[in-house]
Order: structure tokens, then sequence, then C-alpha cells
């Protein structure tokens, strides 16, 4: 029974080890009809956000509770994701905001929605510069149906059309 529970404590820690290893971002791309604005919303894991600000900025970094440090990682990543409209113009995004919410760092992005959008393209590379293992996922949410873009390996530049 002892070996058992030894097993199964073992498994649950290795699953932790490997749920910390996961490079995966979530960014909502959310066209708001009241606001009439797009409100991008990226969704980092705080672990990742701790271990990439160090790297980033100074190994003393602390995500958690400098504000410097969050500000700094904020812009990083608002740095490094860019929405082009179907003539290849980028969208001027604003730096809303971010916070740290339980397991993870927020930022808010957004901008006014431009007339008659045809399309998006994007392009996400926050912590790809970090790790080449890094996966962003984008769901564009509001124009339509759901759409999914996944940036993995050497992708760029994802696109998305209305």
């Amino acid at each position: 029974m002892q070996a058992g529970l030894y097993a199964l404590l073992f498994f649950m820690a290795c699953g932790q080890a490997v749920a910390h290893q996961q490079k995966i971002a979530i960014t909502t791309v959310l066209f708001n009809p009241r606001t009439e604005n797009i409100e991008i919303m990226h969704r980092f894991n705080l672990h990742d956000a701790e271990h990439a600000v160090k790297a980033l900025f100074r190994k003393t970094a602390d995500i958690l509770d400098d504000k410097e440090t969050q500000t700094q990682f904020a812009r990083y990543v608002s740095n490094r994701f860019v929405l082009f409209n179907a003539q290849n113009d980028s969208l001027p995004l604003n730096l809303v905001g971010f916070e740290v919410e339980g397991k993870h760092f927020w930022v808010y992005q957004e901008t006014a929605q431009p007339p008659a959008l045809e399309g998006l393209q994007i392009r996400h590379d926050a912590l790809r510069d970090l790790w080449p293992e890094q996966v962003n996922t984008i769901n564009v949410e509001g124009n339509g149906d759901l759409k999914t873009l996944t940036f993995t390996d050497s992708v760029e530049l994802l696109e998305v059309h209305f």
C-alpha cells in the first residue's frame, strides 16, 4: 500500500514539473461592439514570466512584487505583438495595463476598430526569442466565428479573414 502511495506522489510531482515546462501563452483578440475597440488580452503562466524577466532584464527581477519589472514585461510583450490590416499597415496598439492574477500574468492592449476590416495579419513573438519551444495561441472573437491561430516553430505571421 505504501509503495503505491509513493508511486502516486512521484507521478503527481512529475506531472507538475512537466506542467511548468509547457511554454504556452494564450491571447484573446476581442472585437468589442460596445466600445468599438479591438481589445487584446495576453495571458502568460506566471512561472514562465518569472523566468523570462530574469533572463530579459536582470537576475534579481521580481515580477510578483515589483511594479517596474511588471511594467518592463508588459512593454516587452507589447513590442512583440502586432496587428496588421489587409494593406499591411500596423494598427496602433495602446498598452492599457497589466496584472498578476493567480498563476497568470496578464497584459492588456487595445486599438480602435477600423471600419471595413476584412482581416488581420498577426505577429506574436513574445517569449519566442527566449524559448524556441514557446507556443503562442491567439483566439480571435467577436467578428464572425471564433478563429484560433497558433505560433509554433518558425511561424512569424498568421492571418484571419472576416
